[in-house]
């Protein structure tokens, strides 16, 4: 789907402002080079899943700024003429590399890097980190509640709880890189071909006079897709007894009944006892759905419990990425140039997490060459290459002064050109092969690495010249 929407405004005010104040001190047109990347993953994993790449194309290409922004901008009597002309003949020329969908992303490491004058770069911010925030942290939470099903599909069913439409339909979007089978989202199934799933509401079966009644005249208008909605009287007593008269009679005319589903109450065992009655009527094929607020623990717990659900439907925990509904991407300065040169910049803080890895870089994914497992990611300064011929040693993530040797291994940069000087290069793939290379890349990544609790830490670290680098810049700045 292309969004022909000018989003151009939509950034935070103080990207006009420096930019304004770039001009005005004569730095406006100084090259920087910017990282986008986040501190932790959600949900205390070890990871996330890169998304929303495709839509932070569209918006650069559709970047652009109107009479109406102008005047809105004039009027606030803050901006000279000369950059509200600048943003009048605005025309995007910096070079941009990401990280491709459906990827594997650990804390850290860039993202997205836009190298470019300071006024382009700054003003991407905002929707760069909104996009791949808001998607990343979807497409992750639903690999963890795909991960917890052990391959029973999940159907995202988030829209009415998502935050505003384009939460919505971008949440779709990112569930389905994630992982889930469909979506109840008719509008994302237009836009972007996810599989649009559903059945019926608990009105449906309440405007009819009897259950029944309400029950076979859905099978009259869906023989071949009945799923029928149990759980709006009693569960045993009614609604499956209902069900099983309504699908006996499909089959009767030549046609199959395909599943029930419950949306409330201790669905663990009421499907146990769904599906034995249902087996008892001969009814071995039809399946049982489950609904109702749930999650990665509640179907893992359902699933230990001995549950017999043939899918999942996931509603507001997904869309909403309830238990941590913030991803803190952030995009930061890491270098300008000066006569060519790259002089590398670095943020510091008295939080550890909040200091940043400086310069231009490259992140390559070092692979065993056996397993195909991902061994480790290393930072290095963008001049620096990986030899995979030779034995790499890299440092343990957790205990600093262990070190590994990796031998064996294949190194892949993790970062692919987007744009270079303003004109596109990167062809989006189609969502269906964005979800594809998710699963098989998350194949590449250790078990014990994907766990929900305390998930074995990835080797992530910088090469020895960006090591040195980073404490020389430290020591200069606290020895000042």
């Amino acid at each position: 789907m292309m969004d022909n929407r000018n989003l151009s405004m939509l950034v935070d005010f103080y990207e006009l402002t420096m930019g304004n104040g770039f001009l005005e001190n004569g730095c406006g047109q100084q090259i920087a080079y910017f990282d986008m990347f986040y501190r932790k993953a959600p949900d205390n994993a070890a990871y996330a899943i890169s998304a929303g790449l495709e839509q932070v194309i569209q918006y650069i290409k559709n970047l652009s700024f109107s009479e109406e922004d102008i005047e809105y901008l004039r009027s606030k009597k803050l901006f000279n003429e000369p950059f509200l002309d600048y943003l009048r003949n605005f025309k995007f020329t910096c070079d941009v590399w990401a990280i491709p969908e459906g990827t594997p992303i650990f804390p850290h490491e860039p993202i997205v890097t836009v190298r470019g004058e300071a006024m382009q770069a700054q003003l991407l911010e905002t929707m760069i980190l909104l996009t791949i925030n808001h998607q990343s942290l979807i497409a992750t939470k639903a690999n963890r509640i795909v991960t917890a099903a052990q391959g029973r599909p999940v159907m995202e069913f988030g829209s009415r709880r998502a935050q505003g439409y384009d939460g919505a339909v971008y949440g779709a979007r990112a569930a389905y890189i994630g992982g889930v089978a469909g979506t109840a989202c008719a509008i994302a199934d237009r836009a972007f071909q996810i599989p649009a799933l559903g059945t019926m509401a608990h009105s449906w079966v309440q405007l009819y006079d009897t259950e029944l009644d309400a029950f076979r005249a859905y099978a009259k208008v869906y023989p071949d897709d009945c799923t029928l909605l149990i759980d709006t009287y009693n569960v045993l007593h009614s609604g499956l007894p209902n069900a099983i008269t309504v699908f006996k009679e499909l089959e009767a005319n030549g046609h199959k009944g395909k599943g029930v589903r419950i949306d409330s109450g201790d669905i663990a065992y009421l499907s146990k006892r769904c599906r034995q009655m249902l087996d008892n009527a001969g009814l071995n094929d039809v399946g049982i759905v489950a609904s109702n607020s749930l999650d990665e623990y509640i179907i893992r717990d359902l699933i230990m419990q001995g549950a017999q659900i043939t899918s999942f439907g996931v509603g507001e925990r997904l869309v909403t990425s309830k238990s941590e509904p913030v991803f803190g991407g952030v995009y930061k300065l890491s270098a300008i140039e000066k006569e060519g040169k790259i002089i590398p910049k670095i943020k510091i803080s008295e939080n550890i997490i909040k200091v940043t890895n400086p310069s231009f870089k490259t992140t390559w994914r070092l692979f065993d060459r056996e397993s195909g497992k991902a061994l480790a990611d290393v930072m290095t300064l963008y001049n620096e290459e990986i030899d995979d011929t030779k034995p790499y040693e890299i440092f343990d993530p957790v205990h600093t002064y262990k070190r590994k040797t990796l031998t064996n291994f294949t190194a892949k940069k993790l970062q692919v050109p987007i744009f270079v000087g303003g004109e596109c290069v990167y062809e989006s793939p189609t969502l269906p092969e964005i979800q594809q290379y998710c699963k098989e890349q998350l194949e590449t990544i250790w078990e014990e690495t994907k766990r929900f609790e305390n998930p074995q830490p990835y080797f992530v670290d910088l090469s020895q010249k960006l090591w040195d680098l980073k404490h020389e810049m430290l020591q200069m700045k606290f020895s000042k």
